[in-house]
């Protein structure tokens, strides 16, 4: 009898940020973004002097969790939730550990995007999303595979999750997702009218 399976798995976490026990006060949260964002002049000297619209702490500040006790709540938070997928994805990490490796605030304006791009010699990488106001961009996810597919048809717009090209996940403000650090992913333009799209990104590596 022929049956046919689906191989080599690209898993996606979903959930809430507070829902592993680890609580985060998300009205702080987002006063800190702003407070931050507005402090961190070598911040927005970095993102002028690159094009980066709106504001992001990546190439700035390094120590976040340090600096400010909210942040230190939302990696208590997040390394339960990694831990968690890293169950799921049956790591096998011996005597080393998945540890938190970086952690930036990103706020987005309307009309602003980020383009695809991985993150490398990461483990695990993911968003946790602060403020999401109507029209505000999903996160679009791209099969690995796709470079590979040179000569195949495109799919029927009804498709499977599993066999899309292209997944959007549209989450809300105090959700958090997870992903392999080599999946392709972007941001697509922010159709928010007036209001900033808001989180905080992260990578956690083994070490």
């Amino acid at each position: 009898m022929s049956q046919i399976r689906s191989l080599f798995a690209t898993r996606l976490y979903h959930a809430r940020l507070s829902e592993l026990g680890a609580h985060v006060d998300q009205a702080e949260l987002k006063r800190s973004c702003y407070g931050i964002a507005e402090d961190d002049e070598a911040g927005q000297v970095w993102c002028e002097e690159n094009g980066y619209p709106g504001y992001t702490s990546y190439a700035s500040l390094t120590d976040l969790p340090w600096r400010f006790p909210i942040f230190a709540d939302v990696v208590k938070a997040l390394d339960a939730h990694v831990a968690a997928f890293a169950a799921d994805l049956q790591f096998d990490l011996g005597e080393k550990t998945l540890q938190l490796e970086d952690i930036w605030i990103n706020i987005l304006p309307p009309g602003g995007i980020h383009t695809g791009h991985i993150h490398p010699h990461s483990v695990i990488s993911g968003t946790t999303y602060v403020a999401m106001p109507d029209g505000a961009s999903a996160l679009k996810l791209e099969d690995p595979r796709l470079p590979m597919m040179m000569a195949a048809p495109p799919r029927v717009k009804e498709a499977r999750e599993e066999l899309r090209s292209f997944i959007y996940i549209k989450p809300v403000a105090g959700d958090v997702l997870l992903w392999e650090s080599w999946l392709r992913h972007e941001v697509p333009m922010n159709m928010a009218e007036e209001d900033e799209r808001i989180s905080v990104s992260f990578n956690y590596k083994w070490d």
